[in-house]
């Protein structure tokens, strides 16, 4: 029997709308150099890693009746060619061009009757680079049964030979008969199954009725004339479409300012988003009145036997934290941010930085769509912003012959969420990737620029500090880790 979709993923599928598209992606720029990588050999690649994530070819059928929760079966049609796709800027594309085109892209929601992932191979950006955009629905990738397929793609050496393609064929699709026959049969022997059907069906219909409300009061405030109400700047009806920021920093910069004013990279990385949150809040007309802090969850690695397993080797669960953004001391800020987090470190679950990055066959894209359903199965909590930061290999990485320069991960926005943060640190450079709402927070460059002040901001402090530090006192002890 094909395996069923679980009621936590189905739950997600609910979730899902034309305004709040469910998928995550990266945006991976890479320099061909003398590999030859074009979009021939991304198709060759893909070929030959698809059959380490299966699910990549299937896609979801409904049983009749609702009597059980959909199936994952093979699609008879899949059609590779489909799935990866070839889009050009016009040379020499720049970063803004290419952000352009990945939230016209993010913007679009999965075709439901095909699998549930799409890749674009972007050529015509300055330099020869390329990049490639891989997109895949949060129910596809769970970290146990189906890792991202950027995961797979990824080699530690530029020349790894290929693996030799499999002779995959789609194993028949099961009728109506069979679908309604193997739920009772689930429902027989794993009386849990039954349960979980009810209560997802239950949920799926309160959605529905919930998102029909919605759209009616909608329409009434707009005959009213009335505005959509906004609890925050960053809290907001959303729109279908979406804007994508990119910032690319120096990790080194961020080590220099954790040995002098201590606390982890993540709390510099967390102390540098509040400071440019803050900044950026000042140049709008929206009053700071009442918004002391921004309720934000942090995805965090964790050691939990209680939690889902994942193929990473630890779980993910998600960490509250307050940014405090009416702190007008760029150190204060760090600090307040780093004693957020001292109660998590006491634990001991916490997975350090370096532990993370390194354990065999580890790729950011996996652990950025863990983070997104974390943040989409603790809504109820009740944050305003989620921001997943990675911690990525300090080593290069290659797909096809071709060097990875640079990595951005691109969030979805959930429901009344108008912006969402990702930042993944490698080879020693960090990397945000910023979603917003198109229509809610079209400024969003300014947002960008309001982050990298606060980061220099936060770098002249450390250069001050040590300057006024006693001689001895300069090269002392063992930096904390990370």
């Amino acid at each position: 029997m094909s395996e069923r979709l679980r009621p936590r993923d189905l739950a997600l599928l609910a979730t899902e709308s034309p305004r709040t598209p469910m998928h995550n992606a990266t945006v991976e720029i890479f320099d061909p150099g003398e590999s030859g990588f074009d979009y021939a050999s991304l198709m060759e690649l893909i070929a030959d890693r698809i059959a380490f994530v299966p699910r990549y070819r299937q896609r979801l059928q409904t049983v009749p009746g609702r009597l059980a929760t959909p199936v994952w079966v093979d699609d008879p049609g899949f059609e590779l060619a489909y799935h990866v796709r070839r889009s050009a800027l016009p040379r020499p594309g720049d970063h803004a061009q290419l952000r352009e085109l990945v939230a016209r892209i993010a913007s679009r929601p999965l075709d439901r009757s095909r699998p549930l992932w799409e890749t674009y191979f972007v050529e015509g950006l300055a330099d020869g680079r390329v990049a490639v955009l891989t997109k895949s629905h949060q129910i596809l990738v769970d970290g146990r049964e189906t890792v991202d397929i950027g995961q797979v793609l990824l080699d530690t050496e530029p020349d790894r030979p290929p693996l030799g393609h499999d002779e995959w064929a789609p194993r028949g699709r099961p009728d109506a008969l069979s679908l309604a026959l193997g739920a009772i049969s689930d429902s027989i022997e794993r009386p849990s199954t039954l349960v979980e059907t009810v209560q997802a069906n239950a949920e799926s219909v309160l959605r529905t009725a919930n998102s029909a409300r919605h759209r009616v009061n909608d329409v009434a405030g707009a005959l009213a004339g009335r505005k959509p109400v906004a609890s925050t700047p960053i809290n907001r009806q959303l729109s279908q479409q979406r804007r994508f920021l990119t910032i690319a920093t120096r990790l080194d910069d961020y080590k220099r300012i954790r040995r002098v004013h201590g606390g982890t990279i993540n709390d510099v990385i967390l102390a540098t988003l509040t400071g440019g949150l803050r900044a950026w809040l000042m140049t709008r007309t929206e009053s700071m009145s009442g918004m002391r802090t921004i309720k934000t969850i942090v995805p965090m690695s964790v050691i939990d036997d209680e939690l889902e397993a994942t193929s990473l080797g630890t779980q993910v669960a998600g960490h509250l934290v307050n940014l405090p953004i009416s702190e007008p001391s760029p150190v204060v800020r760090l600090h307040q941010v780093s004693y957020s987090f001292q109660a998590h470190k006491e634990t001991g679950r916490g997975v350090g930085a370096e532990r993370l990055a390194g354990i065999a066959g580890f790729a950011p894209t996996t652990f950025h769509a863990l983070g997104s359903r974390v943040a989409a199965s603790e809504l109820r909590r009740g944050f305003q912003l989620s921001v997943t930061n990675v911690p990525g290999p300090q080593f290069p990485l290659y797909a096809g012959g071709a060097t990875m320069v640079e990595t951005y991960p691109v969030h979805p926005l959930l429901p009344g969420h108008a912006l969402a943060v990702g930042v993944t640190s490698y080879n020693g450079g960090v990397f945000y990737g910023i979603t917003a709402d198109r229509d809610a927070i079209p400024d969003v460059d300014v947002l960008g620029q309001c982050i990298t002040e606060s980061l220099d901001e936060l770098i002249e402090s450390a250069s001050e500090s040590r300057q006024r530090a006693p001689r001895g006192r300069r090269t002392s002890s063992k930096a904390p880790k990370s």
